[in-house]
C-alpha cells in the first residue's frame, strides 16, 4: 500500500532591503533591514518546528532566516540554493531606473514576463531556473515541512511551477516582504498534486 505523504512549503519573502537610493538590485547582494522585530516575531510564531530550512545564496534571505530562527529559538542550518535567487537584471543591476536607456526599459515593460534586460533574465527564465530546484527539494524532503526564505520573484516562480500557471497569471500575485505563502503537495494518492493554503499572508 502506497504511503500518503504531505509535503508542506512555508515560503517567506525576506525582510525589506536597505536601499535608500532605490537602485535596481535583483541578484545584487543588498542587506536586509531586520529592525522590525515585532513583525519578524509575528512571522516566526507561524512557522513549524523541526522543519527543513532553505534560502537563496543572497545574504538578505539567510539573515532573515537566521533572525526568524533566533526569535523562536530554533537552530537549523539552512541549505543555500543559488537556483532560488531573485531575477537577474544584468547590466541594470545597482543602477537607478531613471538612468537606464529608455528604449531598453520600454521594450522590457511591454512584456515583462518574457523580455530580458541586457545580460539578464526574464521572468520566464526565472520560472525555468527555479522549477528543477523546487522539484528536487520537494522530492528529497517528501513528507516534511520546508521553510524557504526567498524572494518575491522566486515565490511567483514556485507558484507558476506548482500550479501550472501562465507567466502572466503568476506575475499577478503580489508578494510583500515578510509575507507567508503556503503550499502543500499530497503524494501517495490516485491524483497527487498541489493545494494552496495561503498566499501573501501578512502579520
Amino acid at each position: 500500500m502506497t504511503k500518503v505523504e504531505t509535503t508542506r512549503w512555508w515560503l517567506v519573502r525576506h525582510a525589506p532591503v536597505e536601499n535608500p537610493e532605490r537602485l535596481v538590485y535583483g541578484r545584487s547582494d543588498m542587506p536586509a533591514d531586520l529592525s522590525d522585530e515585532k513583525k519578524l516575531r509575528a512571522v516566526a510564531r507561524h512557522l513549524p518546528r523541526d522543519a527543513v530550512w532553505v534560502t537563496s545564496h543572497l545574504s538578505r534571505t539567510l539573515d532573515t532566516a537566521l533572525k526568524l530562527q533566533e526569535l523562536y529559538d530554533e537552530d537549523v542550518t539552512p541549505t543555500r540554493e543559488s537556483g532560488l535567487a531573485e531575477q537577474h537584471f544584468g547590466a541594470w543591476e545597482l543602477q537607478h531606473w531613471n538612468d537606464l536607456p529608455k528604449g531598453e526599459t520600454t521594450k522590457f515593460w511591454t512584456d515583462f514576463a518574457r523580455q530580458q534586460p541586457p545580460n539578464g533574465e526574464s521572468f520566464s527564465d526565472v520560472v525555468e531556473r527555479v522549477g528543477p530546484v523546487f522539484d528536487r527539494l520537494n522530492r528529497y524532503w517528501a513528507g516534511r515541512d520546508i521553510v524557504a526564505v526567498v524572494h518575491g520573484g522566486t515565490i511567483r516562480a514556485v507558484l507558476a511551477n506548482a500550479l501550472g500557471l501562465s507567466l502572466d497569471a503568476a506575475l499577478s500575485f503580489h508578494i510583500d516582504t515578510l509575507s507567508l505563502t503556503r503550499l502543500e503537495y499530497i503524494s501517495g494518492v490516485d491524483q497527487p498534486g498541489w493545494r494552496v493554503t495561503a498566499v501573501n499572508q501578512a502579520y
